[in-house]
């Protein structure tokens, strides 16, 4: 019946925003309260029918004291559905106050997105010097429907909500270029907006007029205009899909066909991808994928460069596009890269064009000419499991949410990603680089030249001090980057370790022609350890420093080294920070890459999964079947010695208030705990979607958290902020400057609307080119994205804003990303690539308050929301981190569960509804303990930020008063006010008025009573 009313409802509500599997949940939640509805309805209709048979006189009396009946108990209902499932959702939105951004705020952001953008594109070809454009070219023929509708950003927590942007013809004009109006009116009149790809659907129609859209007179009239063309080509990408690698089958209908891949495809959203031809042809031919030229762009390209001596291409793509036709279009005289640029991001284009800057950005990915030939390409996307249906059933009958797929994802590639995997497999002769990889990692032109040299090198024993001299060699003024990259010793056979790995970067100021700067670094020996799984060396796994000799560079990019030094280990260094803690899980069974022997096993490694390997063993059915609704029993992991904890001790007088800026370790933690009824901690671990719920006995309010990793865009409180660009554009500037910027930046907006929590930033990484969230993460590489990473949260700390880093991890693919994906990566794979942009952010974090969001995916075959050995004993054991852990949307989706997230280091669900089954057992010890740590994670790290000028007196300073740019927030512990809720307020008074006009009715109808029966008894005795 809910499945059934989801679908009648489901077309109402998707358009605003809610999944048919979230609204499952919604309604399972409201199930009894709506079976009370129809009952009552029901009820109203029999007495409805019954009053025929009463007797004349009293019909209408009875049918209207049914009907004041009916309606007491909607009115009770409906206060049930509102202070039970529907609480949590009523009382963030009615509590939060609607708030607009003071102008200084945005005009702050919108100078930083332009700057951004100025250090983040990247100039990839500039044949003789085609660019900066002279003075005379300022007429500009601009081709390619893209040029109107340029993306800006991406889909789903990335997307902010300013509508005040400028695009890109708009930043051409305010660069001082004038564009070809008749080619922009036709691009406008051929389609005006761009076809939508969002969470519940993508049309990934790629409009672009066919050639006999450009007439004669047309073309004509553009090279009288001007003989300077310049072509934009665009892709973009989303939360919720990836890049489909086959067009043609998505053109013909049989891309991923949702039915062939679930069991419950209603609400199976990964395979509503569509595509609309332009012509009376196939826009890709068969194998082409997203990340290729259409044939229509393939003819545009061939028709501008045949007919313009000037040619310059725009890519404004956040996914590696295979750029091999640059090669073979030789007209096409410069190339920048211009990923998502936000809201003034493309106003760097004109100055860039012009030379009023000096282009400095630097790719994060590696540019290959066949994406189709990567090692991972047989291992993302949808694979699943071929006897998984008995189990997806039983998961199903349990829960309607579960999407009804299963499937696997192999990181075979091991520690080689991205440019680790082409440096060394380059050096191990299995590929020939010159044609295999067209842009290296880090590449990036300048208008200038740049000489780099080591000045200084000191090894100090644990730690190499290194000092590098930067030259503008040419006559230009501009901006260099400093990347130092480290070469360990590889024995054949023994831990497996890349050729080429960036240790650290650094981007210069503005160095003038003739002029030097120096760079300094200090490079901790133990960040070149290689991390032992197999426990070659370090029995339990751990990190190895091995013997040998060690090579420190600094390059160009990953494949050009410009000067480098060397150092020797005299002996094997075995450090004990960590061990494995999640090689039983995640390992799997799947070969892995190897370098022995020059890669021998590269066919066999990165082949698809087999059919053997796909067939869900006994094993593996249990495995999984104990951690979904179908099998999780949460009285097996109770402890029968734990002995339950004071709850509810009304004596306690302490209050959040009194907890502001409290050390983690503060015995009064304690104390308040204590005060916590088990409700209280119950609604305040299940209800944290958009914020955390208020606690009465502790006098804490409500507060708000938000998405995104693009800025301010809270749907809650109606709050927006400026549009920031996409994270990998914010990577290309390869600057912890502008990073830290980028981080106090957005935390102003965040703190000018009172909201603290900050879903971002997201720090997976770009494992595949086709992944459709690239756009929100920053790039390839662990190290770059943790810089950045750090630097933004450190800015961001500034100002009392806690960022909650995500997908904490492996949530490297949008592809069945909720539908139990088990993922199987080595952990010397796990800890050196996909975890280090968190490691080097928790590590290295300067503020209090800290928070981390974790991924959907299995991390082999545990949930990652619930893994012991990631959430405690990696994060919190080894990385020493204090602060909360929140779950991704908890749409139950037949495996998240409260108990296992609480039991294994997760602290709060990212739930807007609370869910029958989402309420925790009072009567385990166990779970009470896990509890109070959970409501103390979540307690700590709120008590530490700017929330807590919310729980202090009203005669407090303000926010902004308290907060400097440059300081970490302080506030005054000051007794709280007894918090006011809007909820309540709101309800009383509707309660009051539907309670009085009932009441008044039945006082009616009494008194109607009373008078007829006197008529009748005086009618009687007449």
């Amino acid at each position: 019946m809910i499945e059934l009313l989801a679908k009648i409802i489901a077309p109402i509500t998707e358009p605003m925003g809610v999944a048919t599997a979230d609204l499952i949940s919604y309604l399972n939640a409201m199930s009894g309260h709506l079976l009370g509805v129809g009952i009552a309805v029901l009820a109203l209709i029999l007495a409805l029918i019954l009053g025929c048979k009463i007797k004349k006189g009293w019909k209408a009396w009875f049918r209207l004291q049914s009907v004041v009946a009916f309606l007491a108990v909607i009115v009770l209902l409906v206060n049930l559905i509102c202070y039970g499932p529907m609480n949590n959702l009523l009382n963030t939105y009615l509590n939060a106050a609607e708030i607009t951004l003071d102008d200084s705020l945005a005009a702050q952001s919108k100078d930083l997105i332009t700057r951004i953008g100025e250090q983040g594109f990247v100039l990839l070809r500039n044949e003789d010097a085609a660019l900066p454009l002279k003075k005379s070219e300022n007429k500009l023929n601009v081709f390619g429907w893209a040029s109107t509708k340029p993306y800006l950003g991406g889909t789903g927590s990335s997307e902010s909500g300013s509508a005040d942007v400028v695009d890109l013809l708009e930043a051409l004009a305010n660069g001082g270029y004038e564009v070809n109006p008749t080619l922009t009116q036709m691009y406008v009149d051929y389609a005006a907006e761009r076809p939508t790809a969002d969470m519940f659907g993508q049309n990934l129609t790629l409009p672009e007029p066919t050639m006999e859209y450009y007439t004669q007179a047309i073309m004509d009239e553009a090279k009288a205009f001007s003989d300077t063309a310049m072509v934009v080509i665009a892709r973009g990408g989303g939360e919720n899909y990836d890049l489909p690698t086959d067009m043609n089958a998505v053109i013909n209908g049989t891309y991923n066909i949702a039915s062939k891949v679930s069991i419950n495809p209603d609400v199976y959203p990964y395979t509503k991808v569509t595509y609309q031809n332009n012509g009376d042809y196939d826009d890709f031919e068969p194998g082409e994928s997203y990340l290729e030229l259409s044939v229509t762009e393939e003819k545009l390209l061939d028709l501008v460069c045949a007919n313009f001596d000037k040619v310059i291409l725009i890519i404004n793509a956040c996914n590696p596009m295979e750029l091999g036709f640059l090669e073979t279009h030789e007209n096409i005289d410069a190339a920048l890269l211009t990923p998502a640029p936000g809201a003034r991001g493309f106003d760097a284009l004109g100055n860039i064009l012009s030379g009023l800057v000096n282009p400095s950005g630097r790719t994060v990915d590696t540019y290959v000419y066949d994406l189709q030939t990567t090692p991972t390409i047989n291992n993302i996307g949808i694979i699943n499991y071929t006897s998984y249906e008995t189990l997806a059933a039983e998961i199903l009958k349990k829960d309607p949410t579960y999407q009804g797929s299963m499937s696997l994802v192999n990181y075979n590639e091991g520690i080689y990603v991205g440019y680790k995997f082409y440096e060394t497999a380059a050096q191990e002769g299995l590929i020939d680089y010159g044609t295999t990889v067209q842009y290296p990692f880090g590449y990036g032109l300048s208008y200038t030249s740049f000489a780099q040299k080591i000045e200084r090198f000191t090894d100090n024993g644990d730690t190499i001090d290194l000092t590098v001299s930067v030259t503008n060699t040419g006559t230009i003024p501009g901006r260099d980057v400093v990347e130092v990259y480290y070469t360990p010793p590889y024995y054949n056979g023994g831990i497996e370790k890349a050729s080429v790995n960036l240790i650290d970067f650094a981007k210069t100021e503005i160095i003038p022609a003739g002029g030097s700067v120096q760079v300094n670094f200090t490079l901790k020996k133990e960040a070149m350890a290689s991390y032992d799984e197999n426990g070659l060396k370090n029995e339990n796994g751990g990190y190895v420093l091995e013997a040998g000799e060690y090579t420190v560079s600094v390059r160009a990019d990953s494949h050009n080294a410009l000067d480098q030094k060397t150092f020797t280990v005299a002996a094997d260094i075995l450090y004990d920070t960590a061990d494995n803690k999640l090689q039983d899980t995640a390992r799997g069974t799947f070969e892995q890459l190897s370098r022995k022997d020059g890669f021998a096993n590269y066919a066999a490694a990165v082949a698809a999964p087999t059919a053997e390997a796909r067939v869900l063993t006994t094993e593996l059915y249990e495995a999984i079947r104990k951690n979904t609704m179908a099998g999780y029993k949460a009285a097996d992991y109770d402890n029968a010695d734990d002995v339950k904890p004071t709850q509810g001790d009304k004596k306690v007088t302490l209050t959040m208030a009194d907890m502001a800026g409290a050390d983690y370790d503060d015995p009064r933690w304690e104390e308040l705990l204590n005060r916590m009824s088990f409700k209280e901690m119950n609604t305040l671990i299940n209800n944290g979607g958009y914020g955390t719920a208020e606690v009465r006995s502790i006098s804490k309010m409500i507060t708000n958290d938000c998405d995104g990793p693009a800025g301010l865009n809270n749907f809650m409180t109606k709050a927006s902020g400026t549009t920031f660009p996409a994270e990998i554009l914010m990577a290309q500037t390869w600057s912890k400057d502008v990073a830290y910027d980028i981080g106090t930046t957005i935390g102003s907006e965040f703190a000018g609307a009172q909201n603290y929590g900050w879903y971002a930033p997201a720090m997976n990484l770009h494992r595949s080119a086709f992944a459709g969230r690239n756009f929100e993460y920053y790039s390839e590489d662990g190290v770059l994205s943790g810089y950045i990473g750090l630097y933004e949260s450190n800015g961001a700390a500034k100002y009392g804003v806690y960022p909650y880093l995500k997908h904490f991890a492996l949530n490297d693919q949008e592809l069945n990303r909720t539908a139990i994906l088990l993922t199987f990566a080595g952990e010397q794979n796990i800890r050196e690539n996909y975890l280090k942009p968190f490691e080097i952010t928790v590590t290295g974090f300067e503020g209090k308050a800290l928070a981390m969001m974790s991924s959907y995916v299995w991390i082999g075959t545990v949930p990652a929301y619930a893994h012991d050995g990631l959430l405690n004993g990696i994060l919190r054991e080894e990385w020493g981190f204090k602060g909360m852990v929140i779950s991704d949307y908890d749409g139950s989706y037949g495996y998240m569960i409260t108990d296992a997230a609480v039991r294994n280091g997760g602290d709060m669900m990212l739930n807007t509804v609370e869910r029958d089954s989402d309420e925790l057992n009072k009567k385990s010890a166990t779970i009470m303990i896990a509890m109070r740590q959970a409501c103390k994670n979540i307690l700590y790290t709120i008590a530490n930020s700017g929330n807590c000028v919310s729980f202090a007196a009203a005669e407090e300073a303000p926010a902004e008063e308290t907060v400097a740019a440059e300081e970490q927030v302080v506030v005054e512990t000051k007794p709280a006010e007894e918090p006011v809720n809007k909820m309540d307020q709101l309800f009383l008074m509707i309660n009051t008025i539907a309670g009085g006009t009932l009441a008044v009715l039945e006082v009616l109808l009494i008194l109607w009573a009373v008078l007829k029966a006197k008529k009748s008894k005086k009618a009687a005795a007449a």
